[in-house]
């Protein structure tokens, strides 16, 4: 028997679940491309409608519901929030649909700051790491980034703390 006070807990990732694959302006994340690269996945599976999540989510929350999950962790679609993989266009309508209605109906969400779920040639332009993809031996080094990101979960996401 489970404590009366035990959390019960479901996760999903955006590109096992979500679907709308091109809808609302998303871009290719690199999980897209790669699936979409012949002879790369078996069969030619991809996550294009997945479980439809981007279509369903009110009937996936109440299914949430009556399993009496109390928290849900996601991941968010950032190629759906930041197509261009930078802060210089933000999607608005990448968001909502992931949050609404979701602590009307009693859940505490999450999300990941990052699931590999980035825009086609992000890790290429900013990313955390130098890497040399033609010789596997090359150590990764790190780029000025990491010291930012670290310096954010260090503070547990109190960016003005950076500015002082």
């Amino acid at each position: 028997m489970f404590p009366q006070d035990f959390l019960w807990s479901s996760a999903t990732a955006a590109y096992q679940i979500e679907g709308g694959w091109r809808a609302d302006g998303k871009s290719l994340s690199i999980w897209d491309k790669f699936a979409h690269t012949p002879l790369k996945i078996f069969d030619s599976d991809n996550g294009d409608i997945a479980c439809d999540s981007y279509n369903k989510i009110d009937e996936d929350i109440a299914i949430l519901k009556q399993l009496g999950v109390n928290h849900y962790r996601f991941s968010i679609s950032w190629t759906r929030v930041l197509p261009d993989g930078t802060t210089n266009h933000i999607n608005e309508v990448g968001f909502p649909y992931r949050l609404d209605n979701v602590d009307v109906r009693g859940y505490t969400a999450w999300s990941l700051m990052d699931n590999l779920e980035w825009a086609t040639g992000f890790s290429e332009r900013f990313g955390l790491f130098y890497v040399n993809r033609s010789d596997p031996n090359v150590p990764r080094v790190a780029k000025e980034s990491v010291s930012f990101f670290s310096t954010i979960i260090n503070c547990n996401g109190e960016m003005h703390l950076l500015y002082q």
